[in-house]
């Protein structure tokens, strides 16, 4: 290990002064939009949740309340509760809000009839007028160093779930088709941004960029993206410092992709942020693997399968970091 690196330990994320990190966010966010960009103002899409309120009052504090303006863009699978801790958001910080609803549009791109027409395949008994669905992955990246397995669940009125995994070509059209969700979202972020001659305002976090949770020209299609830097249990530290809501913090970080309930970890991350965000740095910034499984209760086998999940999902994901070839 280098002898100038500092030991690794749990509170090696915490950031020793909240203030100054908000400063330079927005410093660095008044320098891109005014000066680089050429806007007068941000549009951000807020949903209720984490990344997306920190972002929207950072943007608050860069340009002003009447230079933001807030989009929330709702579809028929969207949770009530997004819609509602966005108003209690945007209210606090007396920000103007639009409502777009996005079902008609994604109903004319055939998102929900590509979906459910390789749902159907799976579990032909899938009706979405009285099943709920989800996909998620099977195995935790602790356990094995295996590529993710995902299934598709359907849950009836009654509460009954059935699982099933899932064929690669399954797979494939489903996230392809629920995908029209985030890029209709941008769409008509864009379509705000420039009639106000505005930026669109990203909102993903480090482990959504570096790990590629995000879709390309959807949520990854931003002018900026102010909080790319900070690992997720950074972005709850700066929460606080901001007063964010209550009820968006305590709220469990979701997908909102799919009509059931369905967690970040669930779906994509596999593991507690708390414990990947710690894991993630230990892994880039070189730390051995047996240090990290020491401070983090872990074997050093388990902390080496996460490693190279990261390392995987870094390389499968490549293509959605990159710019168009020239």
């Amino acid at each position: 290990m280098n002898i100038h690196k500092k030991p690794f330990g749990k509170q090696i994320l915490q950031i020793d002064d909240l203030s100054a990190t908000c400063d330079d966010i927005v410093s660095k966010l008044q320098e891109n939009v005014y000066k680089q960009l050429g806007r007068k103002g941000g549009v951000v899409g807020i949903s209720g949740g984490i990344d997306s309120s920190v972002t929207f009052v950072l943007a608050v504090r860069a340009f002003g309340p009447d230079k933001v303006l807030g989009i929330m863009l709702p579809e028929k699978d969207s949770s009530p509760d997004s819609l509602l801790l966005a108003h209690e958001l945007a209210s606090q910080f007396g920000v103007e809000t639009i409502k777009e609803d996005i079902t008609s549009a994604l109903g004319g791109f055939g998102c929900y009839r590509r979906r459910d027409e390789a749902i159907k395949r799976v579990i032909p008994e899938y009706n979405p007028d009285t099943h709920k669905v989800k996909i998620g992955i099977k195995q935790s990246s602790l356990q094995q160093n295996m590529p993710p397995v995902f299934s598709v669940t359907v849950i009836d009125f009654d509460g009954n779930e059935r699982s099933k995994l899932l064929h690669v070509k399954d797979y494939l059209q489903i996230v392809a088709s629920s995908n029209f969700k985030q890029r209709s979202r941008m769409s008509m972020l864009y379509y705000h941004a420039e009639r106000l001659h505005y930026a669109v305002i990203g909102t993903p976090n480090k482990h959504e960029v570096e790990q590629g949770f995000f879709v390309k020209y959807g949520d990854g299609g931003v002018d900026v993206m102010p909080i790319a830097s900070l690992y997720k249990t950074q972005v709850y530290q700066l929460a606080e410092h901001l007063k964010i809501p209550r009820e968006i913090i305590e709220r469990t970080p979701t997908t909102d992709t799919y009509s059931a309930e369905q967690t970040q970890e669930e779906f994509f991350f596999q593991l507690p942020f708390e414990l990947m965000d710690l894991i993630w740095y230990g892994w880039e910034n070189g730390y051995e693997a047996q240090e990290v499984a020491e401070v983090l209760g872990k074997t050093r086998e388990e902390i080496k399968n996460v490693y190279k999940s990261f390392e995987r999902k870094r390389k499968t994901t490549d293509y959605l970091r990159r710019s168009p070839i020239i």
